[in-house]
């Protein structure tokens, strides 16, 4: 008895410090979450067209996705949203987790970032899902690369998410069909204190936790407000 009693005040003190190191953890993705935005839009002939920018209803940065494969290939990351609040200024972000795969025989590990644009109400409208499959629930198209550069193709008119990556520094759309968007609830709450899912943070008017602060500054930074 006297053990249990000791080993449950054992665990009573180590859960702030396992709190505490979640948090570390979602504060260093965030930062890392800016520092992949401010990087790649400051990129002078590489970056995401301003227009796109401006359009976009939501923006999704998901730093160092990791892809790995042994005859299965996997990938998983975790990331953030980031949508138009009321204001026109950006609301707070809600935690994301990005995973899919893909079969035939194939091996290695790498990592990249992605950044997505979600351009309508529509993609917007999936965002707001406890999850959703990009190609298969959301239509999607390659982001095209260059800072005066616009969406010509149908296919980019019509898309709901435009989206690229970065790998070994070489920034390009890419294609994500396949790969599910999950809310990360277990982020969600080291953020804010509560399980929240996306729908109830995305657009709700949620004070974002101060380690967003430089998130929002840089998407400030490179997009001007809708409508300006």
């Amino acid at each position: 008895m006297r053990q249990l009693t000791y080993t449950l005040t054992l665990l009573a003190a180590a859960l702030p410090m396992i709190a505490a190191v979640d948090k570390a953890k979602t504060d260093e993705r965030l930062k890392d979450a800016a520092a992949l935005f401010e990087e790649i839009m400051s990129a002078p002939d590489r970056s995401i067209p301003q227009d796109l920018v401006n359009k976009a209803e939501c923006v999704v940065l998901i730093p160092g996705l990791k892809k790995g494969a042994v005859l299965v290939g996997a990938k998983y990351g975790k990331g953030f949203a980031v949508c138009r609040a009321a204001s026109q200024g950006w609301g707070p972000p809600a935690a994301i987790r990005i995973e899919g795969g893909s079969l035939g025989f194939q091996a290695g590990f790498s990592s990249s970032d992605v950044v997505l644009l979600i351009m309508n109400q529509r993609g917007m409208s999936h965002l707001m899902k406890s999850k959703f499959t990009i190609g298969a629930d959301a239509t999607a198209a390659l982001g095209p690369v260059g800072r005066d550069v616009t969406a010509q193709t149908d296919a980019m008119m019509r898309a709901e998410i435009l989206s690229w990556s970065r790998s070994h520094g070489v920034f390009a759309g890419a294609s994500l069909d396949g790969s599910t968007l999950r809310t990360d609830m277990d982020e969600n709450e080291a953020m804010y204190g509560k399980r929240w899912t996306s729908k109830e943070i995305l657009g709700s008017g949620a004070t974002p936790p101060a380690s967003a602060q430089p998130l929002l500054d840089v998407l400030t930074k490179f997009s001007v407000r809708k409508g300006n």
